[in-house]
């Protein structure tokens, strides 16, 4: 087997990306949870933030359908952990800007839908 990793065959990870049926505003939803600027440059069907931590980008869909997660006939393929130190201040936040509560369960981590449905993680794991 051949030695990969002392080559530049081994990928990097450039970005997560969401499909969405607008682009724009499901960034601006993400940038201002993350504390990311907005992208500069955004385009009717690409969208595109970055910060500490790398970069998510946002893919317009045309008839887009959001994941009926945890059950349902569209299951969720990804969701993003995103790692906070107050799980109840992160709470509070995320929920006054946008983001709907789906489990709330656990001590150690709460799961919300996006505007649009992509489900994503609070994570006050260690």
């Amino acid at each position: 087997m051949a030695d990969f990793a002392a080559s530049n065959a081994v990928p990097t990870l450039r970005a997560i990306v969401l499909d969405c049926p607008d682009p724009l505003e499901l960034s601006r939803f993400y940038a201002r949870i993350l504390d990311w600027p907005p992208d500069p440059a955004p385009r009717e069907d690409w969208v595109s933030i970055a910060g500490d931590g790398g970069r998510v980008s946002f893919q317009k869909i045309e008839n887009y359908q959001p994941p009926t997660w945890p059950t349902g006939e569209r299951p969720q393929m990804m969701h993003l952990d995103l790692g906070v130190t107050d799980l109840a201040a992160a709470h509070e936040r995320v929920v006054e800007l946008g983001a709907r509560p789906v489990d709330l369960s656990n001590d150690t981590f709460n799961v919300y839908a996006d505007p649009i449905g992509h489900p994503f993680c609070l994570c006050a794991c260690s």
